[in-house]
């Protein structure tokens, strides 16, 4: 794993991201079978509290979070709310791709593809070097 680093969950949102875990709608379900195996060898998380909100997968590697949104996510103001959201995780350098439940009712396999390629194509091209880790080589003498 990359890095491990979401904004901090503000007060009360943990409580909520575990009530969400037990009721997850069939869709959340249906993709958290498949994304809870490490397709391509990424971890992602479920529910996972974040500043004011609750993400329902997160990849931290890739910093992408992916949203499954029912019919009601346009309705009403919930696509203003659901703006101001991806605004502030952007914000954070955090991308969100919103995956229509349809789409995972109707083809789980092509949705988890474009999770999946979204996720490496986000991924950096080196992991950072660690803290207290080896030199680079050329300071070893070697070449």
């Amino acid at each position: 794993m990359l890095r491990d680093d979401a904004p901090t969950a503000f007060h009360g949102v943990t409580r909520r991201a575990r009530r969400l875990r037990r009721e997850m709608t069939l869709p959340e379900v249906m993709l958290w079978q498949v994304l809870r195996g490490r397709p391509s060898g990424l971890k992602f998380r479920r529910q996972h509290p974040s500043g004011d909100y609750v993400l329902d997968y997160f990849c931290s590697d890739a910093r992408l979070a992916i949203e499954v949104d029912g019919e009601g996510h346009g309705r009403g103001r919930q696509p203003v709310v659901d703006a101001r959201r991806d605004s502030w995780f952007e914000a954070r350098g955090i991308v969100t791709l919103r995956v229509s439940a349809r789409d995972v009712l109707g083809d789980l396999d092509a949705v988890v593809t474009g999770v999946v390629q979204a996720c490496v194509a986000r991924l950096p091209l080196h992991h950072p070097a660690t803290r207290g880790g080896p030199p680079p080589r050329a300071k070893l003498g070697e070449e």
